[in-house]
């Protein structure tokens, strides 16, 4: 069975109940929650810190939520990063259009449904897991490439490593635009392990 990874999530409210709150809905999860009270302090937290997805308030004194995820979409480390937008303005889909343009993934309105934002982080950190797995497969295909100078897999090994980019870069679509491309990561990789010599795959994890 495989090892159950730990991801960190950050929680972006000005209010303390509202974080609060998430906490206890996400708890359960096993994962590391992290409280930003502004999107000035979550940007300083994603300086240092690698999250799988960012739970956003739309609405903060000082830089809202919109202008904190344009923030975190120009910085080169965090741009891929999935953000669900929250916010207490129900039915303005003016408000939506906006998260959506401002690179979010999701948009729910105040008070929703536990189970339901639960689910929703579960598929991104899930997702984030996948696609750490084939990064750190793909580095290590790579280092096993370097160390036997093996001749004719090149190209197999540009194809495993445009895969595994593909499906970082597609991080912030969606669902199922990552799925598909980490499906083709897998494929990309599995492709280069079989072509590996037995000796070449010693200490590969499975």
């Amino acid at each position: 069975m495989a090892e159950r990874r730990t991801a960190n999530i950050l929680m972006v409210d000005d209010r303390p109940e509202n974080l609060l709150a998430l906490e206890a809905i996400l708890q359960g999860l096993g994962h590391e929650l992290i409280r930003a009270s502004s999107g000035e302090e979550a940007l300083k937290v994603l300086l240092t810190t690698d999250v799988a997805v960012i739970l956003l308030d739309v609405q903060m004194p000082g830089m809202d939520g919109f202008e904190t995820a344009a923030h975190v979409k120009r910085r080169e480390k965090t741009r891929d990063i999935p953000i669900l937008f929250l916010t207490a303005i129900d039915g303005e889909a003016h408000q939506a259009f906006r998260g959506y343009a401002a690179g979010g993934v999701d948009y729910l309105a105040k008070p929703f449904d536990p189970w339901l934002l639960k689910a929703k982080v579960s598929v991104f950190v899930e997702l984030y897991n996948k696609r750490s797995e084939l990064a750190a497969e793909a580095d290590a295909l790579r280092a096993q490439l370097a160390r036997y100078d093996l001749a004719g897999l090149d190209g197999l090994c540009k194809e495993a490593s445009e895969a595994v980019e593909k499906a970082q870069a597609l991080l912030g679509q969606g669902e199922p635009a990552l799925t598909e491309a980490l499906e083709s990561a897998a494929t990309a990789t599995h492709a280069l392990r079989a072509a590996l010599p037995s000796s070449a795959k010693v200490g590969l994890r499975r």
